[in-house]
C-alpha cells in the first residue's frame, strides 16, 4: 500500500481554503475514485490526470487509486486541482519522494499532454496558503508573475508536468516548446471568463498605473462647475454622488473621467481588487497587479444577481465587487429594477455583500463609490425650457419613484447638471482644470483626512461614524445650525445629517481648514439636497486656451 499528500487550494468566492489532497493505493481491480465533495469539473480530472501523467513519461499505477480531498465538508469546483491529484498520485506510487511534496500547494490545471494550464484566482488561493503557513506554491509558468505578489512566498512556475516531475526528482529540467511566435498564448485562455470583453471596451476594466495620462481628461468637460466640485468632493472623501440632467448635458462624461483622479490604490488595496478580478477572470494577461481604481458600468438591463453576484452553485463576484475601492457607474439608474437597485443599500453601508445560496454563503467586498445618472423624466426634456415634454405628472413620478428613498438617502451628492451654454462649448471662457490639478488637489485631501484618522479603522471621511464627527472632531460653533434645523424640519434624516457632516468634512480638506467652517456646512447641505442656499464654490482658475483656436463647431 502506498500513501502520499500535497495540497491545493479551495475558493469561496474570494476566499481560499486550503484542502490537502491525499492518494492512497491499494491492491485490487485498477480503478480510480475521487472523494471528498468534488463537482462535475473535478470529477473530470480523474481522466484529464490519467493522460496527463502517461504523456508526461510515467507509469500510471495499476492498482485502487482513492485520491480525497480533505476537508470533505468544503464544496471543491474548477480545475486547479489537477496538478495536485497528479503529484499525489505519483507520490504513492513512490515515483517521486512523498515527504518532499507534503509541504507544497500546488494549483494548475493538466491538458493531456501534461502541460500545466492556468487557472483564476491565483492571487487569492496563494494568500490563502501564506495565511495557512506555507511558504512553497507552484502554479502555472503563466500565472508566477500574479502569485509572487504575495510577500513571504516561494513561487515555481512550472509549464508542464514533466518539468515538475524532474524537478522534484533531481533529473535535469526538460524543455518545452514556447507558444507559436506571433500568436497569442492559448494557454491563456483560461484566464478570462468567455464575454467579459477584456481589452475591448468591457464594463468592468481596471486602469494600470499611468494609463490616466492617456485617458479621457476633464478639462474636456466644458462648464458645468457645480457638477465638477461635486466630483471633486466625491474622489476626496469617497462620497456617493447622483447626477441627474437632460441628455446630452454630461453625466456620462463626468462620471467616465472619475476614476482618474481618485488616488492610486495602496499595497493592500491593490491585492485586494486583484483578487477579485482574478477570481472574476477579469484580469488581463500580463497585468497581474491593479494598480489604479476600477471602473465598473453595468447596463441598466442587468440583474441583480449579476449587481451583487451570484450564479450556480458558489456565488461569483458580481458589478459591486468588481468595482471595489473603484467606481460603480448607474446610467440610466431609474431603468434598473427596482429590485436590484435596492439590493446595492446593505454593500452601500457596509462594504461588503452577504451573498447566501444552496451550495453557501460568500462573502464579497463591495466598498465602492456609486455614481447614478438620471433624466428628469422618461423623455428627459422635462427641465428644458421649451423642449416640449409630453410626459404626464403621474408618468414623471412613477418614474422618478424607480429610485427609492433609502437608496438616495445613502447618497451624499446630488447635483443637477444644467444644459451646457454656447460660450462653455465655444471654450469662451477658457477650459476647466485638467485632470491632473484636481487629483493633486483630491490627493492632498486624503492626505489631510489619512492624517487626522491615523490611529482609526477608518481611512476616509465617508467611513467615520457620525457619533465620532459629532463628538471626537465637531465642527466650528455655530456651523451645524442650518443642518439642525432640516433635521428638526424632517428635510434630513439622521444618517442624513452624519452624511451632511461627513461631506463638510471633506470641504473642509479641499479648501485648507482644520474643521468645518459654516460656508463647509452650507455648501454640503446644498450639495446634498439640490437646494440653492448661496453656499459660496470655490474660485478654480480656468485654464487659458491655446493661442491657435479651432474653427467655430470645432471641439473645445
Amino acid at each position: 500500500m502506498g500513501f502520499a499528500r500535497t495540497c491545493s487550494v479551495a475558493l469561496v468566492g474570494v476566499e481560499g481554503v486550503v484542502v490537502e489532497v491525499q492518494a492512497d493505493l491499494e491492491p485490487g481491480v485498477a480503478a480510480f475514485t475521487l472523494v471528498g465533495l468534488p463537482d462535475k469539473s473535478l470529477v473530470e480530472s480523474r481522466d484529464r490526470v490519467r493522460a496527463a501523467v502517461v504523456n508526461s513519461g510515467a507509469e500510471w499505477p495499476q492498482k485502487k487509486l482513492t485520491v480525497g480531498l480533505s476537508p470533505a465538508s468544503v464544496p471543491k469546483s474548477g480545475s486547479g486541482f489537477d496538478l495536485a491529484v497528479a503529484v499525489a498520485v505519483l507520490g504513492a506510487a513512490e515515483a517521486v519522494d512523498p515527504a518532499a511534496i507534503a509541504d507544497l500547494v500546488m494549483i494548475g490545471e493538466l491538458g493531456l499532454d501534461g502541460r500545466v494550464r492556468p487557472v483564476r484566482g491565483i492571487l487569492p488561493a496563494v494568500l490563502a496558503a501564506a495565511d495557512t503557513g506555507y511558504r512553497q506554491v507552484v502554479v502555472p509558468e503563466q500565472t508566477a508573475a500574479e502569485a509572487a505578489l504575495v510577500p513571504g512566498v516561494s513561487v515555481l512556475g512550472v509549464r508542464s508536468l514533466r518539468q515538475l516531475i524532474a524537478i522534484l526528482t533531481d533529473a535535469p529540467v526538460p524543455d518545452e516548446e514556447p507558444p507559436g511566435q506571433g500568436r497569442p498564448d492559448p494557454m491563456l485562455a483560461g484566464l478570462l471568463v468567455p464575454g467579459t470583453g477584456v481589452g475591448g471596451g468591457s464594463a468592468a476594466r481596471a486602469r494600470t498605473a499611468g494609463e490616466g495620462t492617456d485617458g479621457p481628461d476633464l478639462a474636456d468637460v466644458a462648464g458645468q462647475h457645480t457638477a465638477r466640485l461635486a466630483l471633486e468632493v466625491a474622489a476626496a472623501g469617497r462620497h456617493h454622488l447622483m447626477l441627474s440632467g437632460p441628455p446630452g448635458a454630461g453625466k456620462t462624461m463626468l462620471a467616465e473621467r472619475l476614476p482618474a483622479i481618485l488616488p492610486p490604490l495602496t499595497q493592500q488595496e491593490s491585492l485586494e481588487v486583484t483578487a477579485v478580478h482574478s477570481v472574476a477572470g477579469m484580469l488581463p494577461p500580463g497585468e497581474p497587479l491593479v494598480a489604479a481604481a476600477p471602473y465598473c458600468a453595468p447596463h441598466h438591463s442587468a440583474t441583480m444577481q449579476s449587481l451583487v453576484g451570484g450564479g450556480n452553485g458558489l456565488p461569483r463576484p458580481g458589478a459591486v465587487s468588481l468595482a471595489h475601492r473603484g467606481v460603480l457607474f448607474l446610467d440610466e439608474a431609474p431603468e434598473f429594477s427596482t429590485k436590484a437597485l435596492d439590493a446595492l443599500r446593505q454593500p452601500l453601508e457596509s462594504g461588503h455583500v452577504v451573498v447566501a445560496r444552496t451550495a453557501g454563503v460568500v462573502r464579497l467586498p463591495a466598498r465602492f463609490l456609486m455614481v447614478l445618472a438620471a433624466n428628469p423624466c422618461p423623455c428627459g426634456r422635462h427641465t428644458l425650457h421649451g423642449a416640449g415634454c409630453e410626459c404626464p405628472a403621474s408618468v414623471i413620478r412613477r418614474y422618478q419613484a424607480r429610485l427609492s428613498g433609502p437608496l438616495l438617502d445613502r447618497v451624499d451628492l446630488r447635483v443637477e447638471v444644467e444644459p451646457v451654454q454656447r460660450a462653455d462649448l465655444l471654450g469662451q471662457g477658457g477650459r476647466g482644470e485638467p485632470t491632473a490639478v484636481v487629483a493633486a488637489r483630491v490627493a492632498e485631501a486624503r492626505a489631510r483626512a489619512a492624517a487626522r484618522l491615523a490611529d482609526t479603522p477608518w481611512t476616509a471621511n465617508s467611513e467615520v461614524p457620525g457619533h465620532e464627527l459629532r463628538t471626537r472632531w465637531q465642527a466650528a460653533p455655530g456651523a451645524l445650525a442650518p443642518a439642525e434645523r432640516d433635521l428638526e424640519r424632517g428635510l434630513l434624516t439622521a444618517r442624513g445629517l452624519d452624511r451632511v457632516l461627513r461631506v463638510a468634512w471633506t470641504l473642509a480638506d479641499l479648501t485648507g481648514h482644520d474643521r468645518p467652517e459654516a460656508d463647509d456646512v452650507t455648501l454640503a447641505l446644498e450639495l446634498r439636497t439640490g437646494i440653492a442656499r448661496g453656499a459660496p464654490l470655490p474660485v478654480r482658475r480656468p485654464v487659458p486656451l491655446p493661442e491657435r483656436m479651432p474653427a467655430c463647431g470645432g471641439e473645445s
